[in-house]
Formats: C-alpha cells, sequence, structure tokens
C-alpha cells in the first residue's frame, strides 16, 4: 500500500522541530576584571557587582534647593538632548520587534484580475491549437512561508537584538543620569558664583568706606596721597572681579537654559546666595550603588548581543529547511470562481545550502568575533573607571573637607588681621599697606572657603553619578 502524499511533508516537519533546539552560539566567557574588597578612599565600603536594576531615584533632592528639584523636572520633561536619546532607543525597540517576527510563519494574501493574449506560435498553448487568442484570468491565494529554527539562526538574532535593545535602554538611562549631573553640577556652580558676588559686592562697599576714610585722612594731612592711591586700587580691583563673576554667572545661566530646553535669551534665574546641603553617602552603599551604572550594564549586555551574533554566523554553514503552503482559487470565469476545481494548494518543506561562497561566511564569523572582542574590552574599561571614578570623587570629597575646616581658620585669622591693621592705621601706628595685604589676604581666603565649598558639592554630584545615581534608605 502506498503512503498517503502528505506522509513525508509531516515526517519533515517533524525532524525539524525535534532539531530545532540546535544552538550555535559559544558559551559567553567574560571579561576579568582587578576589583578591590573595599575602595582605598573610604572605610566600610563592601565590593560592587553590577545589576542596574535598582531604582535610582531624584537623588538631586538631596541638597535642599526647591529651584534645582524644579529644572531637574523640566529637564525630564523639555530636553532636547534627552528627546533625541528617547528616539535612538524607540528606534532600537522598532528593530527588535521586526527581529522578532521571524519566529512565526509569514502570511501573505495575493489577488490577480487580468486579461491574457496568447501568442499564436507559444508552444504547447492552453487547450491546444483550438484555445483562445484572448482569456480572462482571475486567481486569489495565501502563502505561508515559515522557516524552522534547525541551528538557533533565529533565536540567536532574536536574543542578540534584545540584548542590543537592553543596551539601548540603558543607554537611555545614562544620557538621563549624565543630563540630570550636569545640570546639577552648573546650577551648584551657579549658586557658588552667587555667594561670590555677594562677598565681592560686600567688599566693594567695605572698600568704599575704606577709601573715604583715607581721602579725609589725606584732606587733614595725616594721610599720603600714596595712600589714596592704594585704597582705589583695592576698590577698582575688587569691582573688576565681581564683574568676572557675573560673567562666569552668565554664562551658566545660558548653559542651564540649553539644559532644559528654553532659549537662554528668555531664561533667568533670580541670585540667591545660598549654602546647598552637601549629602553624606553612607557607608556600605556602593555595594549596592555601583551596580546601577547604566553603561557598565549596557556595555555587557552589548557584549552578550555579540555573543549570540557569533551563533547567527556560525549558523549560515548549515542548510535552511522552510515549510511553504499556499492555496487559493483560480480561474477564467469569474461568475463560478469559488468552485472546488477552480481550487490549487501546495505544501512542503525546502532545503537551502550554501556549497561555496569564496570565504564570506567565515568573514562575517571574524567580524562578529572581532565585535566581540571589542565589546568585552570596552566592558573592562568601564568597569575600570568606574572604580576609578568613585576612587577619585571619594578623594577629592575627604581632602576638600579637611581643607575646608583649615580655609575656614585661615578666614577668621585672616579677619582678626585685617580688624587689627585697620585700627592700627586709625590710630596712626601704621600705614596703609598693611591694611592693603591684610584685606588682599582676607578676600583671598573667603573666596577660597567659599570655592572649597562649591567644590566639595561639585564633587558629591560627580560621586553619585559614578555610582549610579543616588541611593535611598534602604539603599
Amino acid at each position: 500500500m502506498k503512503p498517503h502524499f502528505l506522509l513525508n511533508p509531516c515526517c519533515s516537519l517533524v525532524l525539524c522541530l525535534c532539531l530545532g533546539a540546535c544552538n550555535t552560539a559559544p558559551t559567553l566567557k567574560a571579561p576579568d576584571v582587578p576589583t578591590a574588597a573595599a575602595y582605598k578612599e573610604a572605610l566600610d565600603w563592601a565590593r560592587a557587582q553590577p545589576a542596574d536594576t535598582l531604582a535610582r531615584g531624584p537623588w538631586w533632592t538631596f541638597y535642599g534647593d526647591p529651584q534645582l528639584n524644579a529644572l531637574e523636572d523640566q529637564l525630564l520633561a523639555n530636553s532636547p538632548d534627552l528627546s533625541a536619546a528617547l528616539a535612538r532607543y524607540q528606534q532600537a525597540r522598532a528593530s527588535t520587534d521586526q527581529v522578532r517576527a521571524g519566529q512565526y510563519p509569514t502570511l501573505t494574501a495575493s489577488g490577480n484580475l487580468q486579461r491574457d493574449q496568447q501568442s499564436q506560435a507559444r508552444p504547447l498553448r492552453v487547450l491546444g491549437p483550438t484555445s483562445p487568442d484572448q482569456y480572462d484570468s482571475y486567481t486569489v491565494g495565501v502563502d505561508l512561508e515559515y522557516e524552522f529554527d534547525l541551528w538557533g539562526r533565529v533565536s540567536n538574532q532574536v536574543a542578540a537584538s534584545n540584548y542590543a535593545l537592553q543596551g539601548a535602554q540603558t543607554d537611555l538611562e545614562s544620557a538621563r543620569l549624565s543630563l540630570q549631573a550636569q545640570l546639577a553640577d552648573t546650577y551648584i556652580a551657579l549658586r557658588g558664583l552667587d555667594r561670590d558676588a555677594a562677598l565681592l559686592t560686600q567688599t566693594v562697599d567695605n572698600y568704599k568706606k575704606a577709601l573715604d576714610l583715607t581721602n579725609t585722612r589725606h584732606n587733614a594731612g595725616i594721610a599720603s596721597g600714596l595712600d589714596v592711591a592704594r585704597a582705589q586700587t583695592q576698590l577698582e580691583s575688587s569691582r573688576s572681579q565681581l564683574q568676572q563673576s557675573s560673567a562666569q554667572r552668565a554664562v551658566l545661566e545660558h548653559a542651564i537654559a540649553a539644559l532644559v530646553g528654553n532659549s537662554a535669551s528668555s531664561f533667568s534665574l533670580t541670585p540667591q546666595a545660598i549654602e546647598l546641603a552637601l549629602p553624606e553617602v553612607p557607608p556600605g552603599v556602593p555595594s549596592t550603588l555601583l551596580q546601577r551604572r547604566p553603561d557598565i550594564a549596557g556595555a555587557q549586555r552589548r557584549m552578550v548581543s555579540a555573543n549570540a551574533s557569533i551563533g547567527v554566523a556560525n549558523a549560515a554553514f548549515f542548510p535552511t529547511v522552510t515549510l511553504s503552503a499556499l492555496a487559493g482559487y483560480q480561474t477564467s470565469d469569474i461568475e463560478n470562481f469559488l468552485r472546488a476545481p477552480n481550487m490549487y494548494w501546495a505544501i512542503g518543506p525546502s532545503l537551502f545550502l550554501t556549497l561555496f561562497d569564496a570565504g564570506k561566511r567565515q568573514a562575517e564569523i571574524d567580524r562578529v568575533q572581532a565585535v566581540l572582542g571589542e565589546n568585552a574590552a570596552r566592558y573592562r574599561s568601564l568597569v575600570l573607571s568606574a572604580f576609578q571614578q568613585v576612587e577619585d570623587n571619594l578623594a577629592l570629597l575627604g581632602r576638600y573637607r579637611a581643607a575646608s575646616e583649615s580655609e575656614q581658620a585661615a578666614t577668621v585669622a585672616a579677619q582678626k588681621a585685617l580688624e587689627l591693621a585697620t585700627n592700627r592705621y586709625r590710630e596712626g601706628s601704621a600705614n596703609y599697606l598693611e591694611v592693603v595685604a591684610a584685606q588682599s589676604t582676607a578676600l583671598q581666603s573667603e573666596r577660597s572657603a567659599l570655592e572649597l565649598s562649591t567644590r566639595q558639592r561639585r564633587a558629591s554630584v560627580q560621586l553619585i553619578k559614578s555610582l549610579g545615581g543616588g541611593w535611598s534608605k534602604n539603599y
């Protein structure tokens, strides 16, 4: 007894499904990255491992400034750079959706209505020599195509695309964190200049009074014209420093406007000589925070994506098996279109194997292996850079804190020296050169103290960024 005409296609189908579990992607071996059990620049900070799924939270609220909070919200809503990063992520997501579609059959429908003219000299004319030269043709059908994933080509394509999508998502997160940190850093620098401008404004007023004193003493014949000239020099110098500080502030204000998506011509921030809070990073936090760095997570996922791409390239050396099926109706008589004799169909697997390509497939394997090597090296570099950045900013915070304490003591001493020099000058016990020297030292010390305060807060922003962004009460 002859086998049923569908037996061979069914056997082929079962065989293909059994082979579908094969995978030609190699086992991924992540590069070794030297790490320490704890950070050198801080005590009780544990070792960190990448895992970027933890929440970051609004870390900028640690600085206790409502204006900064509002600007960060505005950045998230209006930043053109963030919008561009989001669009790139959406492109990657659409590309991944396209690749995922390869896991499913493709079903297409077609229809054709036409009038045909046969050549009278055509061999094997339809219906023989007596067939009409002209006739109508009406066709409606559906066509199904499905590739059996025998060697993991499709699944590895999907895996590579999924990990690439996750990498694109970390790019978006990285862009968001970078812009948030840039805004916070710029805002802190601007408020530092506001404090500097307030100090210089007060200094200008004090130097005006000092100039009035020397003019009075000069008119009374007590002080020389040299004292007046020195007092005038101090006053004009402080005015110049105030204008320079104002110029730097204007540039920072314009930068903030661009970050939050506003025109620099219509954007302004009211000067406020306020001292922002300095966040205290809890001990032990890096063991959970460095995990959340999106750039590290993105590099790791691109490495996995490249490894899956090697499986796609390896699968090219094996045959491609596709199941095709089609069915429909075709006739020259449209009035009797849907009749059983007008139906046609076909079903069966097809095999395709490249026998010679002059090394093209091997070259593709070499290429994707090189991509994997590049991504592995980038991953290792980013991890090493992350530890460096944390150590750098921990060192800056620690040293700036000690320097700030010393500078505060120096400021108190300089103010005392200025007070003594001014009293001695009033009493006629000293010339104005002592006052000028004391004024310069006091102003320099106060400005250094303000600058160190700003540096501490800017270093804290960079530390938070290097840790992946913020922390919560539960880390």
